[in-house]
């Protein structure tokens, strides 16, 4: 089924693509050879090639159309894929990445409305050295948002113009619990301000917990303070987050990786740090960060991140990487080393592949 209706998606975009020149066609083909080791069991030591491990696989379609007076409509559909195995992403969705429909407007902003990142994933995606993905990606210990994977269903966005540096975004989730309008229900922001080589990000994001039978559950709330400092020679990383409530920051493998007689608990308070470098030099990158997780419950279950790699850039659009990573945790913590799909089965992690954006 789902392979007929992408079959058909692709044929009525082609069309669409061919009519009007403004219906763009854009891909990451992302494949690395994993190394993952630290965990129990099956999981002990396992090398394989997996794919989106530096940026998720996708194929997506994007367009306007000039409506007149600087006003548009626009609209995205990205599809993510396995190159590994020709499988669907996000579980076999057709458009699991993003898929929304909006205006856009010169003067008063931009509104839309699908499946779409949520504020408080996009300003810390903005400042990890490491994009999100691979085995560096900030995911590993700072929580991601959303209905999966920092996307939210159901979302109404709006992004306003940029005045005197500053611009903002709010985004609201139905939750569509029949009875019940607050149950799963999802809202945040985020405040910028671009000054020169600085940009600084406030973002917050929170999620009813409640469900059709599960009533009066704390929300899930995060909150991040980013920065970002373009020296030149190089760059500055950082992030300050604070996670309270229920689902606020599960950890990325909830099947105890490590083995552990009592299971890791998920924290329900905790704050964490990033600090990160990015250094170009020459045709390459070289990158680093540290995080630090401090779980601020009775069990104490605190975490710490360091990651190392380089990209190396063969042209403007493809790119070969290594990475390595390694976490330390601490009194049952359960963190383990991913990417920027995957949730890894251990705490540490090397990754050696290739990215090719068109």
């Amino acid at each position: 089924m789902n392979k007929t209706m992408f079959a058909l998606a692709l044929s009525a975009l082609a069309g669409t693509a061919a009519a009007q020149s403004n219906v763009t066609v854009y891909g990451i083909v992302d494949v690395a050879v994993v190394r993952e080791s630290g965990g129990v069991g099956t999981a002990a030591a396992s090398t394989k090639l997996t794919s989106g491990v530096e940026s998720g696989s996708r194929l997506g379609f994007k367009g306007t159309e000039d409506l007149g007076s600087g006003l548009s409509a626009i609209f995205l559909l990205e599809n993510g894929f396995q190159a590994d195995t020709g499988a669907m992403g996000q579980g076999g969705l057709l458009f699991g990445r993003q898929a929304y429909v909006g205006l856009q407007s010169k003067t008063a902003g931009t509104l839309t409305l699908g499946r779409q990142y949520t504020p408080q994933y996009l300003a810390v995606a903005a400042v990890d050295p490491f994009g999100s993905g691979t085995a560096g990606d900030t995911k590993n210990l700072m929580a991601s948002t959303g209905n999966s994977a920092s996307r939210m269903d159901n979302a109404v966005k709006y992004a306003s113009p940029v005045v005197n540096g500053f611009n903002a975004e709010v985004v609201y989730g139905v939750g569509e619990v029949a009875g019940d309008s607050t149950a799963q229900r999802q809202f945040g922001g985020a405040l910028a301000y671009t000054s020169g080589p600085l940009v600084v990000r406030l973002a917050h994001h929170n999620r009813n917990n409640d469900t059709a039978t599960l009533k009066n559950t704390s929300s899930a709330k995060n909150t991040v303070l980013t920065a970002l400092y373009d020296f030149g020679v190089a760059k500055a990383h950082f992030a300050y987050g604070v996670d309270k409530g229920l689902n606020s920051a599960l950890p990325r493998n909830l099947n105890n990786p490590f083995g552990y007689a009592v299971a890791p608990t998920p924290s329900i308070d905790s704050s964490v740090v990033l600090l990160g470098v990015t250094v170009p030099q020459g045709m390459g990158t070289w990158l680093a960060s540290y995080i630090r997780k401090n779980d601020k419950t009775s069990f104490n279950q605190d975490a710490q991140q360091l990651a190392a790699g380089y990209r190396h850039y063969l042209s403007k659009r493809t790119d070969l990487y290594g990475v390595y990573a390694y976490i330390r945790n601490k009194n049952g913590a359960g963190y383990t080393v991913g990417s920027a799909i995957e949730g890894g089965s251990g705490n540490r992690g090397l990754n050696l592949g290739i990215r090719h954006v068109f």
